[in-house]
């Protein structure tokens, strides 16, 4: 077996060439160097690999069969050469991302334009879930990174930047209008027909928990998988909604919905990007998380 791969790649350029010198030229080496090692690759696969010719060397019968093997491999090392330069010059590449519908919509969606416009070869996929979902992805490397919303269950593999605040509420339409500018007590949240989000999201976890604090416990009147269809339901009325402040803002600018004003105030959260220590993060990803951390300082 040959000991010196080099020697192969000497071979190819030679062959491929039909010249010692113009190899010494490709390869920066010495032509003398470059026989040298044509003749202690022949050596050692006890081959005649070249004969020489008026304008240089020519592939024996042997040296053909062996170039055509060689030739395959040594191109397939350059061609992953060539596609690694490519991902870290950013040319090629793939980001997967973890986030939730909120999270997607009023934080990520701006920086995803931006970065694709500086690097429209790189794909993007988003896995669409919520927090507890996406953290697992995280865990299991699935993805690079998650936008994430608070409160989440801290863990030693995570790293979690905070990069924008959110704010919970209840909204209204107008069959709740005698709610209207007056301060109630959370209690009040008992008697009124809720519509929330399901209980597997941490927007859903963070509103129980800071209710059983309040000694309020709600039984919601509808479960939805979105915070955009929590909107919906009530602009028609049916029922109170409880939403992160963003999802209704067009609604309360223009009066069709008002948010219920309570005498115990509802802590903000966190946005949160959210990475784990032990995975590998591939340079389009870096570079995306890159972009959102120098626009956040």
């Amino acid at each position: 077996m040959v000991t010196n791969l080099e020697y192969y790649k000497v071979f190819y350029y030679v062959a491929k060439t039909g010249s010692l010198t113009s190899a010494a030229g490709l390869l920066s080496i010495s032509q003398p160097a470059v026989s040298q090692s044509v003749k202690q690759l022949e050596d050692q696969l006890s081959v005649k690999l070249f004969t020489r010719v008026s304008k240089g060397v020519k592939l024996t019968t042997e040296g053909e069969l062996l170039y055509n093997y060689v030739k395959t491999g040594y191109e397939h090392i350059l061609l992953g050469e060539q596609k690694l330069k490519q991902l870290q010059d950013l040319e090629l590449g793939e980001i997967k991302i973890g986030a939730s519908d909120m999270t997607l919509q009023f934080f990520l969606l701006p920086y995803l334009e931006k970065f694709h416009e500086m690097h429209p070869a790189i794909k993007v996929k988003v896995s669409n879930a919520p927090t507890p979902e996406t953290l697992q992805g995280l865990k299991d490397d699935q993805i690079d990174f998650g936008i994430v919303t608070s409160p989440i269950v801290d863990s030693d593999d995570l790293v979690y930047t905070p990069v924008k605040e959110i704010e919970d509420i209840f909204i209204c339409g107008r069959r709740f209008t005698s709610y209207k500018n007056r301060t109630l007590d959370l209690s009040e949240l008992e008697r009124l027909p809720l519509i929330c989000l399901e209980g597997n999201t941490s927007t859903r976890h963070y509103m129980d928990h800071f209710l059983e604090e309040h000694h309020v416990s709600i039984t919601p009147e509808f479960e939805l998988a979105t915070s955009d269809m929590i909107v919906q339901f009530t602009l028609r009325n049916l029922g109170v909604g409880c939403v992160v402040k963003d999802f209704a803002l067009p609604y309360l600018a223009n009066g069709r919905l008002f948010a219920l004003r309570f005498n115990e105030m509802i802590p903000r959260r966190q946005i949160c990007m959210v990475t784990a220590a032990k995975n590998s993060i591939s340079p389009a990803a870096k570079a995306l998380i890159e972009i959102i951390r120098k626009d956040r300082t």
